[in-house]
């Protein structure tokens, strides 16, 4: 039996961290194959330029505006998409900050905030969009991880921790979701060209576009495979290092990054670049 795969005359599509990045150029994409696409962030004006931006393309775009760190909020939103636009098909849950940790300097409100947007943000939107596919007997959801959730890198405490937790949350509730007719699938980017990572002042290996991310999680969608990962490649690459010894893995990255070689945090440290939403 193959799994669900929504299609635009399923029900609406709802991607939350749509106001920039790869949430924003996945809505266009998803618009522009003739999809109903519900697009919510904080940024209301920035909302309102992609759905201008969407109307001359065969979907359409829904502005729904929200912080995901809110529950309540993204209960409204819910209510909204079920009441007033349609069956929810699809979610695909992107909301992400990346706020580079190092341990000479720790911030409790580093690891809190990324917490509460990466990993309960997802939760507040994950629980109304399982409770309305479990009434319809169908849906999909994508999660949107990251490939920095395979291992610990320099930098990543809070943002790779809360990563490591989506891609474990997401293979844990596939056993239960199968059986209720609800397809769930990871998505794992590498370096994507966002607003984010362009403040990073190191190379990024196998950087893609956020074009290029859109079109690749839009066709994985499509397909019946569980992680959505891209550039294959190098992806492949930095799962395959987590299945090195500890002593092999340090050294590995330590080099890659040349980490161990770096002055100790003095000031101000830029950050190794990490996959972002």
């Amino acid at each position: 039996m193959r799994d669900f795969i929504a299609r635009p005359e399923h029900g609406i599509v709802w991607i939350s961290g749509a106001s920039s990045g790869i949430g924003r150029a996945l809505a266009l994409k998803l618009a522009g194959e003739g999809y109903k696409v519900a697009v919510t962030a904080r940024s209301h004006e920035k909302l309102v330029e992609l759905q201008a931006e969407a109307s001359g393309l065969s979907g359409s775009i829904v502005v729904l505006d929200g912080d995901v760190t809110d529950a309540e909020d993204m209960e409204h939103i819910m209510a909204s998409i079920e009441y007033e636009h349609g069956t929810l098909a699809m979610a695909i849950l992107n909301a992400g900050v990346y706020l580079p940790v190092h341990a000479e300097d720790l911030n409790r409100a580093d690891f809190e905030k990324s917490f509460a947007v990466n990993l309960s943000g997802v939760v507040n939107c994950l629980l109304p969009a399982i409770r309305h596919m479990k009434e319809k007997g169908q849906g999909q959801i994508a999660i949107v991880s990251s490939v920095t959730g395979y291992g610990g890198l320099p930098t990543g405490a809070a943002y790779g921790a809360t990563k490591a937790a989506l891609i474990n949350m997401t293979e844990s509730l596939k056993f239960d979701l199968d059986k209720m007719g609800i397809r769930i699938q990871l998505v794992s980017p590498g370096f994507v060209d966002t607003p984010a990572t362009r403040k990073n002042a190191f190379p990024m290996p196998a950087l893609v576009s956020v074009e290029e991310a859109a079109r690749q999680i839009a066709a994985g969608l499509k397909s019946q495979v569980f992680e959505i990962t891209f550039p294959k490649r190098f992806t492949t690459m930095l799962k395959l290092g987590r299945l090195l010894p500890y002593s092999a893995y340090f050294a590995l990255v330590n080099r890659a990054t040349g980490w161990r070689e770096r002055p100790p945090l003095a000031g101000h440290h830029p950050a190794t670049p990490h996959p972002a939403e």
